[in-house]
């Protein structure tokens, strides 16, 4: 039985491999074999693709199906059995508040960074820190000089000034 499976996937894999190589012949991909189209099949292979070719090139040659066609359809369809999936779990409540858990622990990040910059606690620390700098004699006379050197620029310079 497995042989018979086999050999038959085997010659359907063939056949569609050969009807593949007939396309890119009509298509001017690949070399005509003529020896491939000398049997009724391949005759009527190259027939239904010419057809097909020439079909796409030009719409009036189209068959146009009827409305008993359209009805016939439509009926398959109708009587085609449903396909009952089993309902989606529905996690709307747990995606909210998960969501919700992401908001809240970005609003606390941002508050925890940006609460030093707004707190007014020990102002005195940071002054002393930038008054130490600046009471340094050499530091200033070096600075005076580099100001001299460089000259005007657009970038704006540091200062260890309190902002003013």
């Amino acid at each position: 039985m497995q042989v018979a499976h086999q050999s038959k996937h085997e010659a359907d894999t063939e056949q569609a491999s050969w009807e593949a190589s007939v396309s890119s012949w009509i298509d001017g991909e690949g070399e005509i074999r003529p020896e491939d189209l000398d049997s009724p099949y391949g005759r009527q292979v190259w027939d239904t693709y010419h057809l097909i070719g020439d079909t796409l090139r030009n719409p009036d040659l189209a068959v146009r199906p009827s409305d008993f066609f359209y009805a016939r359809v439509s009926k398959a369809i109708d009587a085609e059995p449903h396909v009952v999936a089993p309902r989606a779990l529905r996690h709307g409540a747990l995606r909210a508040g998960l969501s919700g858990l992401a908001v809240a622990a970005a609003v606390a990040t941002v508050v925890w960074v940006a609460l030093p910059y707004f707190s007014d606690e020990n102002p005195s620390r940071q002054v002393q820190v930038m008054a130490s700098a600046s009471e340094d004699p050499g530091l200033g006379d070096y600075l005076e000089a580099h100001r001299e050197v460089v000259g005007a620029s657009p970038i704006r310079r540091a200062s260890f000034e309190v902002g003013r």
